[in-house]
């Protein structure tokens, strides 16, 4: 088997609330894979989001290590850990996060022209055209529908060639139809870029589509039943 894209060792969140330490995540341990396809899954409130935000390096754990394509991002300070997602990491989130002063073409070229691609505007135009918006390029994001926006939040993600792709209940603003067609649009895309896609959902249906499952109950990470 080939070395963890991801692997995350004995990571714990604690936060002080109110009532004093909140436990969030305790004493996870697990590894994930090249070109694997993960759902993290739990109850709301459970610490998926947390969680992923860890994976990331764009949250701090109280305790424990995440190591990305061989790096340990907490060894490494905020401008070098950013510097390492630009590199690996593409991100979907619910609520799409699209820079609305930005057209769909200029949203999609953002990654590209800061790592310095002299090809950010046919890179990008390319992809758009991949997720079904040739036709969008100059569109503003309020001009766009749901499902659109989260198009161009998955050609922004991919155009890059991710490493790993972290997806944050990337339906959940999206009605069930076009939530369907977004999940479809994003596993093909996923299979054609060889990504390692960890998703966290409620939707039990789009999390039997991954390949695993990890649950977290009470702060801790387990097995869930595979796909």
């Amino acid at each position: 088997m080939s070395d963890p894209i991801i692997s995350v060792q004995r990571i714990s969140k604690q936060v002080a609330d109110s009532t004093g330490t909140l436990t969030i995540l305790h004493d996870i341990d697990f590894a994930l894979f090249p070109k694997e396809t993960v759902a993290i899954v739990g109850a709301s409130g459970s610490g998926k989001s947390t969680l992923l935000a860890i994976l990331a390096g764009l949250d701090t754990p109280t305790a424990g290590t995440v190591t990305l394509a061989g790096t340990d991002l907490f060894a490494l300070d905020e401008d070098a850990r950013a510097a390492l997602r630009a590199r690996q990491v593409g991100f979907v989130f619910q609520n799409f996060q699209l820079l609305g002063h930005l057209t769909a073409l200029e949203n999609v070229m953002l990654p590209l022209e800061l790592m310095g691609r002299r090809d950010a505007r046919a890179a990008a135009a390319e992809m758009l055209a991949r997720v079904g918006l040739g036709e969008r390029l100059a569109h503003y994001p309020k001009l766009l529908s749901g499902g659109e926006q989260q198009r161009v939040a998955l050609a922004r993600a991919f155009v890059v060639r991710p490493a790993v792709l972290l997806a944050d209940e990337p339906t959940g603003s999206l009605d069930f139809a076009t939530g369907a067609k977004v999940m479809e649009l994003m596993f093909e895309l996923n299979r054609e870029a060889g990504t390692t896609l960890v998703l966290v959902t409620h939707d039990p249906q789009i999390a039997a589509r991954c390949e695993r499952q990890l649950r977290i109950d009470a702060g801790r990470v387990a097995e869930a039943a595979a796909a």
